[in-house]
């Protein structure tokens, strides 16, 4: 699944040998271990203590250095990198128009951005998104509980509904969103997966919606309007895997 996003998303070659890539925002790795397969030099930044996850999953790379950082404070070196990404982070940070601008800066001229951002855009049964989206309503409360506390809260509740989110999720079409609107993220029929790992996967990304201290979406003309009036050319910009996704090449 990472694999397919990373490499649809980016539109890069699975051959990057002899060029540098930043991806800023690695947390413990998921797309990390995809640039790495490239065989590109990878430089991963994180703010949060997920670098160190990232650090046990791939001990002995050789072609990966992990810093940890602020996005707003990289200590790298502006253009120097041929490519940068950062997928699944913007709309978590404070500034998201001062994040995204930052990206550019540390491309070489002719380097390729690739990085997304989710959707502001109405919803399940045409309503928008603070009544479709119900974990908007109670991560007021959830994103100020200690983490352990909050993880367990959801573990719980996923087993305890699990059963009867199996038999919502049977209903034709809208099953899944209703599950979503009872806070439960669950991926069968989506992926064809163990329902050990299933409900493993639905209790980690429950807790991934209810969590984050920033969620703050962009529709797709503010997204665009950012590449357009960056140092910026050959644009795509368009709905994909994470909401909205877009690609460029710096100036």
């Amino acid at each position: 699944v990472s694999e397919d996003r990373f490499f649809n998303e980016t539109k890069w070659q699975r051959d990057l040998a002899g060029e540098t890539i930043l991806e800023v925002g690695c947390g413990s790795g998921r797309f990390t271990a995809q640039a790495i397969s490239t065989g590109a030099m990878v430089v991963a930044t994180d703010l949060s203590g997920a670098v160190d996850a990232n650090y046990r999953a791939h001990e002995g790379a050789e072609n990966l250095l992990i810093v940890q950082s602020d996005i707003y404070r990289m200590p790298f070196r502006t253009a120097s990198f041929d490519k940068v990404f950062c997928l699944g982070v913007l709309q978590h940070t404070p500034d998201v128009e001062k994040s995204f601008r930052v990206l550019p800066e540390y491309l070489k001229p002719e380097g390729a951005l690739a990085t997304d951002v989710y959707d502001k855009r109405s919803g399940f049964l045409g309503l928008v998104e603070p009544f479709y989206r119900t974990y908007f309503w109670v991560r007021p409360i959830t994103r100020r509980m200690p983490t352990k506390l909050l993880y367990g809260l959801v573990s719980t509740y996923i087993k305890l509904m699990w059963p009867i989110a199996r038999l919502i999720n049977k209903i034709p079409k809208i099953g899944p969103k209703l599950n979503r609107m009872l806070l439960i993220v669950d991926y069968r029929g989506r992926y064809d997966l163990a329902e050990e790992l299933l409900q493993e996967w639905s209790i980690l990304d429950t807790f991934d919606m209810l969590s984050p201290a920033y969620d703050q979406r962009q529709t797709i003309e503010t997204f665009r309007n950012w590449f357009q009036t960056a140092p910026l050319k050959d644009i795509e910009v368009h709905y994909g895997y994470n909401g909205i996704e877009g690609r460029a090449r710096k100036c």
